[in-house]
């Protein structure tokens, strides 16, 4: 991958290096890189997709050779432990909108936040990461418990179409069809820049009252338009996610970073469900 913090990690790339290399780049620095509005909550979802896909190379250390090694079955226990943590936040979210509907701006910050520290942070935290599926869960309940009241049905429509989205794309990887390539990857990582900005736009134009449509700029047919793209960068992102978890694992890197890899699939799952939950809803609301 021409990112380097990906491409510059064996853990990845498959590469293999010789103890006095493995020793200089560990040492090195962690890589850089609310309604009103529903735009609000996509851009801080894809704020953390981003900055997850920036920094995941660098929270990975090219280590080879663990005594306990991340493994596919250790890494997909860890991603359905988080993914049950996210539903049972989404189902507090969901029941206390009815009577704290502030629920949903704490837990988008507080996601938002926890996404951004884990992102960066030289090695996976797992309080942090346990603490970002929950508030991240406490969010997606009571957005879309909004979302549900105004648009019956739209929620079970949204999860179905990120299922069907994560399902098709990793069958495609498991099959050999689809895989990253350095310049497609930068090509993404540019899009995703240019996404971020427009978000952060319309969510402060819709901020200061600029625009009163809820979904600010994004909405009609542009709206739809903007979400496809964002759902295929999403898509491509997961293809990022997973074969990180497939060289880490051919590269025996320790267990622990097991958790960065279900943390970055559940990153870029909730980014996904926000971007199809949009997109039902502008198609609906028209």
């Amino acid at each position: 991958m021409s990112n380097p913090a990906l491409s510059k990690n064996p853990a990845l790339n498959g590469k293999t290096m010789t103890a006095e290399e493995l020793h200089r780049i560990y040492d090195q620095p962690a890589a850089n890189t609310q309604r009103p509005g529903v735009d609000g909550a996509a851009a801080a979802a894809a704020t953390v997709g981003a900055a997850a896909h920036q920094g995941q190379g660098a929270q990975l250390p090219p280590v080879t050779g663990s005594d306990q090694p991340m493994t596919f079955e250790n890494t997909i226990s860890k991603t359905v432990f988080l993914f049950i943590l996210v539903i049972a936040g989404a189902a507090a979210g969901w029941w206390a909108m009815s009577v704290f509907p502030a629920i949903v701006f704490i837990g988008a910050i507080a996601g938002l936040v926890l996404g951004l520290v884990n992102s960066f942070k030289k090695e996976p935290s797992v309080p942090l990461i346990v603490a970002y599926a929950i508030s991240q869960g406490l969010f997606l309940g009571g957005i879309s418990m909004i979302f549900d009241a105004r648009y019956n049905g739209i929620v079970m429509q949204a999860i179905l179409g990120t299922l069907s989205v994560f399902a098709v794309t990793l069958l495609l990887f498991r099959s050999g069809k689809v895989r990253t390539s350095p310049k497609m990857t930068k090509i993404v990582m540019v899009a995703m820049g240019g996404y971020l900005l427009f978000s952060l736009l319309n969510f402060g134009l819709m901020m200061f009252g600029v625009v009163t449509n809820p979904f600010g700029l994004r909405s009609g047919w542009i709206g739809v338009a903007i979400g496809v793209v964002a759902v295929l960068l999403a898509a491509y992102s997961l293809v990022m996610d997973f074969e990180l978890i497939k060289n880490g694992v051919q590269n025996r890197v320790p267990e622990k970073w097991g958790w960065s890899a279900a943390f970055g699939l559940m990153v870029t799952l909730i980014w996904l469900y926000v971007e199809i939950l949009r997109i039902l809803a502008i198609l609906r609301g028209d």
